[in-house]
C-alpha cells in the first residue's frame, strides 16, 4: 500500500501523475503488498520511482560494459581515473569529476574487474548520477571510493527483512555450503528487475533458477543444502538522496 501525507492512495489516484510504464509497474508492486510505503509528498514518491528505474538502467549498462568479475586480490580499475588501493578498492584520482570516473566504468568496462558487492555500489552510484544529475553528483560525491559495501554518507543504504521485493531493490542469494576454495561464491548480490529477473555481476541478467543452479555448482563436496534467495532487502534511503538535488 502507498500512503502520501497520511492518506492511503490507489493506482487510480496516481494514473494521471505517473504515466511512465516502468514506474507504473513499481506502483503495482507497491499496492499489491500489505506493507505500507509512506511518503510525505507525491514528489517524494516520484523521486523514488525515478531512482528505481534508473537503477535498472544502470545495472543493464554495467552488464553490457564488459567489466569482469574477480576477487579483491585481483581487482583493477582504469588507472586514468582511479587509484587501486592495497585492499582492492578504487579511489578517484585528483582532477577528475566523480561523474567522469563512474561513467567510465560503463564506457570502458573491459578496463575494470571487481566483485559483486562493489558492482552493486557502482550500480547505485550510476543510478544516483542519472537521477540527480552531474552537477549535484560532483558536489556531493567528491573523493569517491568504491569498495565492497562501503558507501558515501550521501548515499546511505539500509537493510530490512521481508519479501516485498520491488523493482530496483538489492537482493541477496545465499550459498550456505559454498566451496571453501571459492569463498567469493558464498553469496551473490543482485539487482531485482521484476518478473523473476536479476542482475548479478559475474552471472549476468538471469532468473532465480539459473542463479541458484550456478551457485549450487560452487558448493563443497557432498552438499545437502541448496543456494536460495534470502528474505533480506537492501535499499538506498531515497528521502535523504532526494535532498541532494
Amino acid at each position: 500500500m502507498i500512503s502520501i501525507n497520511g492518506v492511503i492512495v490507489g493506482l487510480e489516484d496516481l494514473q494521471k501523475e505517473i504515466t511512465n510504464n516502468e514506474q507504473r509497474a513499481i506502483l503495482k508492486q507497491m499496492v499489491s503488498y500489505h506493507v505500507v510505503y509512506y511518503y510525505s509528498s507525491l514528489q517524494q514518491l516520484k523521486f523514488e520511482l525515478l531512482f528505481r528505474v534508473n537503477t535498472i538502467k544502470a545495472a543493464t549498462a554495467l552488464d553490457k560494459s564488459g567489466a569482469k568479475f574477480t576477487t579483491f586480490a585481483y581487482s583493477f580499475p582504469n588507472r586514468k581515473y582511479w587509484y587501486r588501493l592495497p585492499n582492492g578498492g578504487f579511489l578517484l584520482r585528483e582532477g577528475f569529476n566523480p561523474s567522469e570516473g563512474i561513467e567510465d566504468i560503463v564506457k570502458n568496462g573491459k578496463l575494470y574487474a571487481f566483485e559483486c558487492a562493489t558492482a552493486i555500489a557502482i550500480v547505485l552510484y550510476i543510478a544516483a548520477l542519472y537521477t540527480i544529475g552531474p552537477r549535484a553528483f560532483n558536489t556531493y560525491f567528491r573523493n569517491l571510493y568504491l569498495m565492497d559495501w562501503q558507501f558515501d554518507e550521501d548515499l546511505p543504504v539500509y537493510q530490512k527483512d521481508g519479501e516485498d521485493f520491488l523493482i530496483g531493490d538489492v537482493l541477496h542469494f545465499k550459498n550456505p555450503e559454498f566451496d571453501p576454495k571459492q569463498p567469493w561464491w558464498r553469496a551473490e548480490n543482485v539487482i531485482f528487475f521484476g518478473h523473476d529477473k536479476f542482475f548479478g555481476h559475474g552471472v549476468g541478467i538471469r532468473d532465480s533458477k539459473t542463479i541458484i543452479n550456478f551457485l549450487n555448482g560452487k558448493r563443497k563436496e557432498n552438499p545437502t543444502q541448496s543456494a536460495y534467495l534470502m528474505r533480506m532487502i537492501t535499499r538506498p534511503n531515497y528521502r535523504t538522496i532526494n535532498l541532494l538535488r
